[in-house]
C-alpha cells in the first residue's frame, strides 16, 4: 500500500484548506471512501465525515478513529514536487499525514472486517487548529453515539522522533489552552510631554511583567503551567505615546481547579495595575481546549499492540506537552490514547518542526502510521 499511501498524502498536501473551509479536502475523502466501499456520513459540523466498518457481531463493541483535516494560514517555503498549491496555506501539522494514515487503515480493516468482531468508527474532524475546535463540535452533532465507542485512539506527527517509531505517554499528556486577550488603555499624546498623558505602554510593560507571578508565585510548583505573551500592538511613533495597546497570549495547564483560579488572578492583577496607574485595561479570556488525558488502561494496550506490530525497539516513551490538542474533548468523554508517530528523517533534511513553514515528513513512515492503526483497532475489538 506504500504508494498509494504516498498518492493520497502529496495529493492531500498539494491542496490544503484553512479550518471551516475543508470542503474539497472533505469530499476527496469522500471519494477514497467511496472507492473502498465504506459507508459514510458527511456534513458534520459542516465538512467532518464518520465513517464505519462492521465486523462479525458488528453491536458486540465498538471503537473509534480519529483524523484532523485542516491546514494553517502559513506559506509553505519548501521545494518539492508537491509543495502546497493554495498561497499562504499549508499542511504544516501533520493533518494531511493523518487523513493518509486514517484512509489506509480503512482500507485494511475493510478488507478483513470478517476476520474481527464489532465496529470500527472513523472521524474525520473538520478545525482542529481553530477555537472552539471541531471536536467538541462533533461531539455536539453525535458522533460518539449510536453506537458510542468503548475506546478512541488518535494519531499525530512528532518531527523530533525517527520515521517509523511510535511514542505514547500514559495518564495527562497534553496541556490545556486559553487565548488571553489585553486591552490597555490611558490617554495618549507627545511623547515629549509624559506627565499630561496617561502611557497605556508603560502600563502594559508593569502589567506583562507582573502577569509572570500568575506561574512564579501562585501555580502549585509540581504544576506544569505557561503564561506567554507573543503579540504586543502599541501603533504609536517615536514620539507619539497611542490611546491604547493591545497584548495577546496564552495560558496552559494541566489543572481545571488552578486553570480557572488563574483567569480570576489575571484579570484582577491586570485590572488594578491599569487602574492603579490611571489607566484601565479590559480582559477576555478565550477559553480553549481541555488538557488532554491518556487512559491508563487503554494506552498500555495500545502500547503493547504497537510493540507487536511495530517491536519494541520502535516504540518509546514520552513527556508531557505544554501544546494543545481538540482531541482532549474525546478523551474526557471517551477512554482513549492519543499517541505519536515519527515522521525525522535528518539524511533526507527532514528535521523541521510542527506550524514551520520547511515542515515536511518522511513518507516511509506512512505504512507504519496506517498498519498501526488497523492492527490496534483490530487488537482492541
Amino acid at each position: 500500500m506504500q504508494a498509494g499511501l504516498v498518492e493520497i498524502r502529496r495529493h492531500l498536501h498539494r491542496h490544503p484548506e484553512l479550518s471551516m473551509e475543508e470542503k474539497e479536502t472533505s469530499a476527496f475523502i469522500r471519494s477514497k471512501l467511496d472507492e473502498y466501499g465504506i459507508p459514510y456520513t458527511s456534513g458534520i459540523a459542516v465538512h467532518g465525515i464518520v465513517a464505519w466498518i462492521k465486523g462479525e457481531n458488528p453491536e458486540k463493541n465498538t471503537i473509534a478513529l480519529r483524523a484532523d483535516m485542516d491546514a494553517l494560514p502559513i506559506h509553505e517555503k519548501n521545494e518539492t514536487d508537491y509543495c502546497s498549491v493554495n498561497p499562504g496555506v499549508m499542511h504544516a501539522c501533520g493533518h494531511d499525514v493523518h487523513m493518509t494514515c486514517l484512509l489506509g487503515a480503512a482500507r485494511i480493516l475493510n478488507q478483513y472486517r470478517d476476520r474481527f468482531e464489532g465496529t470500527v468508527k472513523l472521524i474525520f474532524q473538520p478545525s482542529e487548529e481553530r477555537f472552539p475546535g471541531g471536536a467538541s463540535m462533533m461531539i455536539t452533532a453525535g458522533v460518539l453515539e449510536n453506537p458510542a465507542p468503548r475506546k478512541m485512539f488518535g494519531q499525530h506527527v512528532l518531527p523530533t522522533l525517527d520515521a517509523g517509531k511510535i511514542g505514547m505517554k500514559a495518564g495527562k499528556y497534553m496541556a490545556s489552552t486559553d487565548e488571553i486577550y489585553l486591552t490597555v488603555k490611558g490617554r495618549g499624546g507627545h511623547g515629549a510631554t509624559p506627565e499630561i498623558n496617561v502611557d497605556p505602554v508603560l502600563i502594559a510593560a508593569h502589567i506583562i511583567v507582573a502577569l509572570q507571578q500568575i506561574v512564579s508565585r501562585n501555580a502549585p510548583p509540581q504544576l506544569p503551567a505557561v503564561l506567554s505573551f507573543g503579540r504586543v500592538i502599541a501603533d504609536g511613533r517615536t514620539n507619539i505615546i497611542p490611546n491604547e495597546v493591545k497584548i495577546d497570549g496564552t495560558l496552559r495547564t494541566f489543572d481545571e481547579k488552578w486553570r480557572a483560579e488563574a483567569h480570576v488572578k489575571i484579570e484582577k492583577m491586570a485590572t488594578a495595575i491599569a487602574e492603579g496607574m490611571g489607566g484601565s485595561c479590559r480582559v477576555f479570556i478565550d477559553k480553549g481546549y481541555p488538557f488532554l488525558v491518556n487512559d491508563e488502561n487503554v494506552t498500555a494496550e495500545a502500547r503493547l499492540y504497537a510493540e507487536e506490530y511495530l517491536g519494541p525497539e520502535n516504540v518509546v516513551d514520552l513527556d508531557l506537552r505544554m501544546t494543545a490538542e481538540d482531541f482532549a474533548y474525546y478523551s474526557q468523554k471517551v477512554p482513549s490514547c492519543f499517541y505519536r508517530l515519527g515522521i525525522r528523517n535528518a539524511e533526507k533534511g527532514i528535521i523541521h518542526n510542527l506550524h514551520s513553514d520547511r515542515f515536511d515528513a518522511d513518507e516511509t513512515g506512512l505504512s507504519a502510521g496506517a498498519g498501526l492503526m488497523a492492527w490496534i483497532a483490530v487488537r482492541s475489538l
